[in-house]
């Protein structure tokens, strides 16, 4: 079958993207049923893999989103000889530049030589003309943004963003611990499997501190296609200064996703870049529910309560037929709900000075994460 055939093929309209319907209060208590320590599934069997490079043994089904910068269709899709749901990205490598390809070809490599059950696997990639065929299993609730604008558009619980954040950082970890800084931690490369398992994607941005068998203490090299990203970088890569930037650049991002999934909004996304890094250099830490530095313009508030894609680049969409909740039927967190712990974790990871900011491995000891596991639904 031809690749053009292939997406002539009729795709069959499901209903949800999730293993089952549920509502919001069914998926944040599946989200949240157990530990987070107890959440690490072995990788799968060699038997659960997919690694047919034969276009006609996928039947896609729908377009759940795009990436990046939207050169990237993702799809959810049948595998047909095992009936397995796998999510394919297609991309077409015409329309690359040398450096998106240089990219891809990063992202392609680096999922391979990675082993870890937080870090978002390649089952197969294979071309097929000038299109990229990348296919990995698929994650049944989508991104954390995705959950943001669709089930928790004022944000999630504390309960719920210790449980994403823990495995996200469990993946950040193992990245630092094999010399690689992430440059693109947010909560729309944040995964989440249908039995709750939290993978890190977005591994295009990566960076190697590891240069010809040495590993350096700073890069200074400043990640191409990054206007979608600024909100999350830390102030030290925005600089650009002589001083560089190291693994602790993640764990600034690390609070600001945490901002983001309390709120449901993504600090600084309104401001003007200049502005952005002048309110990011001046200081001090500020708190995860800082009004100031959210976006304030009306049209963005609507955007943000009636689950509409924010316009984040890289983010992953939500399908037509995808059930949107109401904002009057989840209420915007206050203060109040959270925690001195979260606001120690958040405060921590923001310190303008990466030195004072904890490592990823401290931050998964932090008290945050070992607080009892409960929450009042």
């Amino acid at each position: 079958m031809s690749l053009l055939n292939c997406f002539c093929t009729s795709r069959t309209q499901v209903e949800s993207l999730r293993p089952e319907k549920q509502s919001e209060t069914g998926i944040h208590q599946n989200l949240i049923d157990e530990p987070p320590r107890s959440r690490l599934p072995p990788f799968p069997r060699h038997s659960e893999v997919i690694c047919s490079t034969n276009i006609s043994h996928y039947e896609l089904q729908v377009e759940i989103g795009r990436g990046f910068d939207n050169l990237t269709s993702v799809h959810l899709a049948r595998h047909t000889p095992t009936g397995t749901l796998v999510t394919i990205k297609i991309t077409n490598l015409e329309n690359c530049t040398e450096e998106r390809l240089k990219a891809l070809q990063r992202a392609v490599i680096l999922s391979h030589f990675f082993q870890h059950p937080n870090i978002t696997t390649y089952w197969t990639v294979f071309t097929v003309g000038s299109w990229l065929w990348v296919i990995s299993p698929f994650m049944a609730y989508g991104s954390a943004s995705q959950l943001l604008r669709t089930y928790f558009p004022e944000g999630m619980s504390e309960t719920l963003i210790r449980n994403i954040l823990f495995g996200a950082v469990r993946g950040l970890n193992y990245l630092h611990q094999n010399g690689c800084i992430h440059r693109s931690f947010k909560a729309s490369h944040i995964l989440i499997s249908g039995d709750g398992l939290v993978t890190l994607s977005g591994l295009s941005h990566l960076h190697s501190l590891v240069k010809h068998g040495q590993r350096h203490r700073a890069v200074y090299d400043f990640p191409q296609f990054s206007t979608s990203v600024q909100p999350w970088l830390s102030p030290e890569l925005l600089r650009q200064d002589l001083h560089g930037y190291n693994v602790k650049s993640d764990i600034y991002s690390v609070g600001i996703t945490a901002c983001e999934l309390a709120s449901g909004q993504v600090p600084f996304q309104d401001m003007h870049r200049t502005q952005m890094l002048l309110q990011k250099l001046k200081g001090p830490p500020y708190s995860p529910l800082d009004i100031s530095i959210f976006p304030q313009s009306e049209s963005r508030m609507k955007n943000s309560r009636s689950g509409v894609d924010s316009g984040i680049g890289e983010s992953v969409l939500v399908s037509s037929g995808t059930h949107t909740v109401n904002s009057d039927r989840l209420q915007t967190p206050s203060s109040k709900t959270f925690s001195p712990a979260f606001f120690s974790l958040v405060q921590q990871c923001l310190q303008q000075d990466p030195e004072k900011r904890p490592s990823a491995s401290n931050l998964l000891s932090h008290v945050f994460f070992k607080q009892p596991y409960f929450e009042s639904l």
